[in-house]
């Protein structure tokens, strides 16, 4: 098959397309470094002549609601009007675990905005919520350290590896559309500042830690906000086994 990735140049675009290549599959790149922009919808029509299926592994600029919601807006609509002219037959959309339950994270805010366009459009598709990945706690720490101190709130997670979330879209990109996949998850319950914690301390890092629900993250994303539904999908590899590798 002749599969397109939207967001090939990411971290979970770039896995997805190689683990497409792996099987056997054509793939072709879309991203604005490889000269196709979903903003504006140029290079599309070509980058899907011929395709398939497409994923949607596109991540959006940081942004308030309102510019995150516009901006996954407009590249979605973009995405799936091109899809239509060049019958592609096949939409899968990375979701995030979770967003359908908390209000007032603009990221969240977009996808679901992304979700909306997805199901409603007239390319058949298919819906894959993935939990927070490994590597999550580390980066949340990132945005808010300042002279070794950073803030992290305390939410309860169960991070998933991003080679096995590539390798689940691959396996779907290359079958029939399904609705609403099920939850894809890691193998054990995690709490974001231990992650945090030990993804520095995994990586020769020293970072003081101070849990609260002041930031980007607020109590409304407490409990099992986060975490899958029943009937998830659990991925194989572990926080712990992730971390090994930091070291």
């Amino acid at each position: 098959m002749r599969i397109a990735v939207a967001g090939a140049t990411g971290n979970i675009g770039a896995l997805t397309s190689e683990a497409l290549e792996r099987g056997g599959h054509d793939v072709a790149r879309i991203s604005r470094s490889l000269g196709v922009d979903l903003s504006s919808g140029a290079g599309l029509d070509e980058a899907l002549a011929g395709v398939d299926a497409v994923v949607d592994a596109t991540n959006a600029p940081a942004g308030d609601t309102a510019e995150t919601v516009a901006y996954f807006g407009t590249t979605t609509r973009n995405l799936l009007a091109a899809e239509e002219r060049a019958g592609v037959r096949h939409h899968v959309l990375l979701s995030i675990v979770g967003i359908e339950r908390t209000e007032g994270n603009a990221h969240y805010a977009g996808k679901r905005e992304q979700e909306r366009l997805v199901t409603a459009g007239a390319v058949p598709w298919t819906v894959v919520p993935a939990t927070q990945f490994h590597d999550f706690a580390a980066m949340v720490a990132d945005w808010t350290e300042q002279d070794g101190v950073a803030t992290i709130a305390p939410l309860l997670v169960q991070p998933v590896a991003p080679a096995d979330v590539a390798a689940v879209l691959a396996e779907i990109a290359a079958g029939g559309p399904k609705g609403r996949y099920a939850d894809v998850a890691g193998p054990e319950t995690q709490d974001l500042v231990d992650m945090a914690r030990r993804t520095h301390r995994a990586r020769g890092r020293t970072v003081r830690l101070v849990p609260t629900w002041s930031g980007l993250f607020g109590p409304e994303m407490a409990g099992d906000v986060l975490l899958p539904r029943e009937g998830a999908r659990i991925a194989p590899t572990t926080f712990e086994e992730w971390l090994a590798e930091q070291r």
